[in-house]
C-alpha cells in the first residue's frame, strides 16, 4: 500500500499553468491606456486580421470568448427551439450550454478512446429530422474526423460548428482548422496555446454568415462605435437583430497581437515536452497516452493520460491529489456531461430541457466516455515550464502510480 509523504518546504512545485506573458504585451496594453481608446477599436481590428491570415480563413471576428463564438455561430443559423443538435460528452459545459441557451438540444455521441474524439462512426444513426447541426470538437488539439463529417452533413443538409478551443495551430489533411465548418471557435483563456486573459474568435468563409455573426456579437446593430466615431464623421446605428454583447476589446487584443507572433514558437516547445511525457510513459502500463492518428497537424494544447485504475489501489481522485501532493498541479479534462447534474435530473436549479429534448441520460449510454471520465489527468503543459520542470512532473507521476500498484 502506498504511504502517502507529506510535502517539504524544499519540495519543487510545478503549476499546472501559467501564461507567458513579456514586456511587448505589457507595454501594448499600457499604450492602450493612454490611448484613450481602450474598447472595441484599432488594436482588436488588427488582432483580427493577423488572426485571419493564421488561419487563412475569410472572416475573423474578435470576441470576449469561445462561449460567445459558438452560441453567435448557433444564432446567425437560426438555431432554436426544437431543434437538435449533434456534439460529445467529453468537453467543457459551454459546449452543451450555448444549445440549450437556444432553446434547442444536445445529443451526445460517445467518443473514441485513443483520441477523446467523437467517434464520427455513431453520429448517423443519431440523425433525425430535428437534427440541424454538428459541432465537433478538436479535443487537446487533435482535428475530429473532419472529411467523414462534413461528408455526412452535406448529405443530411445539416451545418458544421467546429468547438477549437484547444486546436488553433491544429490542421486536418493539410487544411487549417477554422477553414472547414460553416463557422470555428478559438478560445484565448488564460490556460490557452496563446492567450488575451479572456477571448475568443470566430471564423468562418460565408460573407452572409460572417455579416449577421459580427452584429449579433454586438447588439445586432449595424454600426460598431469605432466606426461611429471614425474619421468619416458621426453615423447612426441601425437594429437589425436582438443581439448580445460579445465583442472583444483593445485591452485584450494588445495582447493578442503579440502573443499570436509567438504561436509557433511556443507549439514548438509544447510538442518537445510531449515528447518527454511519451517517451517517459512508455513502459508504464497503468498510463495510456492519447494518441495522435492520420495526416494532421496537433495543437498539443493538453498533455491527457487515461490512467488503468483498475490495476491499481486507487481511483484516479486518489492519484490526482497525491500527485498535487508532490508540488504536480494536474487538472481533469473532462469529466462527462450526461452525468452531470443537470442532465441526470438531479440539479436543484435544473431548468426544465428544451420541449422535446432527450432527457434520462444513464450510466452506460456512453460508455468509452465513462470509462474515460473517471480516469482521465492532465499534466502540465506549457512554454512557461523548464526540461526540469518536466522532468520533476515524470519523476513524481511514475513514483505515485508505482506506489498505488497492486
Amino acid at each position: 500500500m502506498y504511504i502517502k509523504k507529506k510535502r517539504t518546504k524544499n519540495k519543487k512545485a510545478v503549476q499546472f499553468h501559467q501564461s507567458y506573458i513579456q514586456q511587448g504585451e505589457i507595454k501594448e496594453v499600457v499604450d492602450t491606456l493612454k490611448s484613450g481608446w481602450i474598447t472595441t477599436g484599432p488594436r482588436t481590428k488588427r488582432f483580427e486580421e493577423d488572426f485571419r491570415k493564421y488561419i487563412g480563413c475569410k472572416y475573423a471576428i474578435g470576441l470576449n470568448s469561445c462561449t460567445a463564438g459558438l452560441h453567435l455561430a448557433l444564432a446567425a443559423l437560426n438555431i432554436g427551439e426544437g431543434d437538435e443538435v449533434i456534439t460529445t460528452p467529453i468537453t467543457f459545459p459551454a459546449t452543451a450550454n450555448v444549445i440549450i441557451h437556444q432553446k434547442a438540444t444536445p445529443v451526445f455521441v460517445d467518443v473514441k478512446m485513443d483520441t477523446l474524439n467523437i467517434d464520427v462512426s455513431k453520429i448517423e444513426e443519431k440523425i433525425t429530422t430535428r437534427t440541424k447541426a454538428i459541432m465537433p470538437v478538436h479535443f487537446a488539439g487533435h482535428p475530429c474526423e473532419m472529411d467523414r463529417i462534413m461528408d455526412m452533413a452535406r448529405r443530411h443538409k445539416l451545418s458544421v460548428i467546429e468547438d477549437a478551443a484547444h486546436a488553433i495551430e491544429s490542421e486536418y489533411n493539410g487544411k487549417k482548422i477554422g477553414n472547414i465548418g460553416d463557422f470555428t471557435s478559438f478560445s484565448f483563456y488564460a490556460t490557452k496555446n496563446i492567450t488575451t486573459g479572456e477571448g475568443g474568435m470566430l471564423t468562418t468563409n460565408n460573407d452572409e454568415l460572417a455579416e449577421k455573426a459580427r452584429m449579433l456579437s454586438l447588439h445586432g446593430i449595424s454600426k460598431d462605435a469605432w466606426k461611429r466615431y471614425g474619421k468619416e464623421g458621426y453615423q447612426h446605428w441601425e437594429l437589425f437583430y436582438p443581439g448580445f454583447k460579445y465583442n472583444m476589446f483593445d485591452i485584450q487584443a494588445a495582447i493578442g497581437i503579440h502573443q499570436i507572433k509567438k504561436i509557433e514558437g511556443f507549439l514548438k516547445i509544447r510538442k518537445k515536452y510531449v515528447d518527454m511525457y511519451n517517451e517517459a510513459f512508455e513502459n508504464i502500463p497503468e498510463i495510456v497516452p492519447l494518441k495522435v492518428k492520420g495526416n494532421i497537424k496537433h495543437a498539443y494544447h493538453l498533455y491527457v493520460i487515461i490512467i488503468k485504475t483498475e490495476e491499481l489501489n486507487a481511483d484516479r481522485d486518489e492519484i490526482m491529489s497525491e500527485i498535487q501532493n508532490n508540488g504536480v498541479g494536474v487538472g481533469v479534462h473532462f469529466r462527462t456531461l450526461h452525468l452531470q447534474p443537470y442532465f441526470q435530473n438531479k440539479s436543484p436549479i435544473r431548468p426544465p430541457l428544451p420541449k422535446g429534448g432527450r432527457g434520462g441520460f444513464e450510466r452506460g449510454m456512453f460508455p468509452v466516455a465513462e470509462y474515460a471520465s473517471d480516469r482521465v489527468i492532465s499534466l502540465p503543459l506549457y512554454p512557461k515550464m523548464s526540461v526540469l520542470d518536466v522532468k520533476y512532473v515524470i519523476k513524481v507521476v511514475k513514483e505515485v502510480i508505482e506506489g498505488f500498484r497492486k
